[in-house]
């Protein structure tokens, strides 16, 4: 009883921590996201977000250039968030690829990103974004947040990189300094560094 009681406590206690970061990174992501409250994304025309705020000013010269753009971030609740904040700077409604959706949905709005009047944005989810897509309308990558795991990062990126495309990819990676997304930043960077090692 005391070892089965004891692995409860472990698995609760690792619960917590998950928990706790997750929402470390909802912070680092915007205050409307880590409150899940319906809260504006700007507050009296400020910026709440230096991450959201950087990410508007990429947003606006890469359509002013004529360029198009996957935005990948690991919350589809936080998807949803810039698709309503960056309509207004693209001027069409921005499409959110997720788990949630079903075969023939993701089909559709994949085909319609595709086409050459589609959207200037693909906001998705990593995971929805990762495998069995091709992406290549997209010239520019940019993750809002950073996922643990590098390669499932390179697997979401990759989309953009499929047979067909004809120019130059731009990937941006998202890290706010002094934060639990910097500590990320460098797990990832030692993974790699030991993946080189070893595949080498």
């Amino acid at each position: 009883h005391e070892a089965l009681a004891d692995k409860q406590h472990a698995g609760q206690r690792r619960q917590t921590v998950l928990a706790a970061l997750t929402r470390l990174k909802q912070v680092c992501n915007h205050p409307a996201h880590y409150l899940a409250d319906g809260s504006p994304m700007l507050r009296r025309g400020t910026h709440r977000s230096g991450k959201v705020e950087l990410l508007g000013d990429i947003v606006s010269t890469l359509i002013a250039e004529g360029d198009r753009a996957l935005i990948f971030t690991q919350f589809a609740a936080f998807a949803e968030l810039l698709s309503e904040w960056l309509t207004p700077l693209a001027g069409t409604e921005l499409p959110v690829l997720h788990g949630g959706l079903r075969r023939s949905d993701r089909d559709e709005l994949v085909t319609g990103f595709a086409a050459p009047d589609g959207p200037p944005l693909l906001i998705a989810t990593l995971k929805a974004g990762g495998t069995g897509l091709n992406l290549v309308a997209a010239n520019q990558v940019i993750h809002a947040d950073r996922w643990w795991n590098p390669a499932v990062e390179e697997q979401a990126t990759d989309r953009a990189y499929r047979i067909g495309q004809t120019r130059a990819v731009q990937v941006r990676k998202f890290v706010c300094i002094g934060t639990l997304e910097e500590r990320i930043d460098e797990l990832i960077a030692a993974k790699r560094e030991l993946s080189s090692l070893t595949v080498a």
